[in-house]
C-alpha cells in the first residue's frame, strides 16, 4: 500500500474505517449481551465510525500507507456479566467477536463482488473503484481477522488463549504478557510475514467464492 497514491489512500480509508468500527461495534454488541452494559453507556454500542476512531491508528498511519491500523478499544466490565458466564468465558466470546465481524464483512464483500459480476458485469467493468474496494475489503478484513486472532496480549486472540489457561500456568501467562507487546512490535515490523501464508489461503478460498457465483 505504500506505492498508492495520497488519493488512493484516502479512498481506501473507507473500508478501514468501516471494518474497525464493525469490529468495536461486535465487541460492545456481545459484552452487552452477556450483561455488560459499559459501551452502550460510554455510547460505544454504534456502527457510528466517529465514535470509534483512533486519529493514529484509525487515520494516519493508513493515509501514511502502514497496511494495518486499529480503533478505540471498546470498555468491557467482566464483572458485570451475567452470572451463567464466568469472565474469563465472557471475556473470550467478547474477544472472538471482533475478528469475527471482520471475516463476515469479508464473505460479504466476496458476495456482493460475485453477485456483481453475474448480475452487472458492465457495472464492475465500468467503475474499477467499486472492484477495487471490494477487493481491498476482503483482504482487509481477512487480515483483520487472523491478525487480531494472534494470542499475543493485547489482540483479541489473547483474550480468547486466556480462556484455556489453568491455574498452573497462570504465572508464566502473566510473565508472558509483560513482554508481549516485544513480539507484536515484531510481527508488525516484518509485515505480518507469518500472516502472508493463511491470509493467502483465506481470501483465495473467498475468490474461489467469487468465481463460483460470478458462474453460476
Amino acid at each position: 500500500m505504500n506505492s498508492l497514491s495520497l488519493a488512493e489512500r484516502v479512498m481506501y480509508l473507507v473500508p478501514m474505517i468501516l471494518s474497525l468500527s464493525l469490529h468495536e461495534w461486535a465487541h460492545a454488541w456481545s459484552a452487552w449481551k452477556l450483561g455488560d452494559d459499559t459501551a452502550l453507556r460510554e455510547g460505544r454500542l454504534t456502527l457510528n465510525p466517529i465514535v470509534h476512531i483512533d486519529p493514529i491508528g484509525t487515520l494516519l498511519l493508513p493515509l501514511l500507507g502502514v497496511p494495518f491500523g486499529w480503533a478505540k478499544p471498546v470498555p468491557v466490565n467482566p464483572v458485570r456479566f451475567n452470572r451463567r458466564w464466568t469472565m474469563k468465558t465472557g471475556m473470550a466470546i467478547t474477544a472472538a467477536a471482533g475478528p469475527l465481524s471482520n471475516l463476515l464483512l469479508a464473505v460479504f464483500c466476496a458476495v456482493t463482488l460475485g453477485l456483481l459480476l453475474r448480475l452487472s458485469p458492465q457495472t464492475v467493468a465500468q467503475q474499477q473503484g467499486i472492484w477495487a474496494l471490494l477487493l481491498y475489503g476482503i483482504q482487509l478484513n481477512v487480515a483483520l481477522f487472523l491478525f487480531n486472532l494472534l494470542p499475543i496480549p493485547p489482540l483479541d486472540g489473547s483474550r480468547i488463549l486466556e480462556r484455556a489457561v489453568g491455574y498452573q500456568h497462570r504465572h508464566a501467562w502473566e510473565q508472558f504478557a509483560r513482554i508481549a507487546p516485544f513480539f507484536l512490535f515484531a510481527v508488525i515490523a516484518m509485515g505480518g510475514f507469518f500472516l502472508s501464508r493463511p491470509i493467502g489461503i483465506v481470501s483465495g478460498a473467498l475468490f474461489e467464492v467469487i468465481r463460483h457465483i460470478a458462474s453460476a
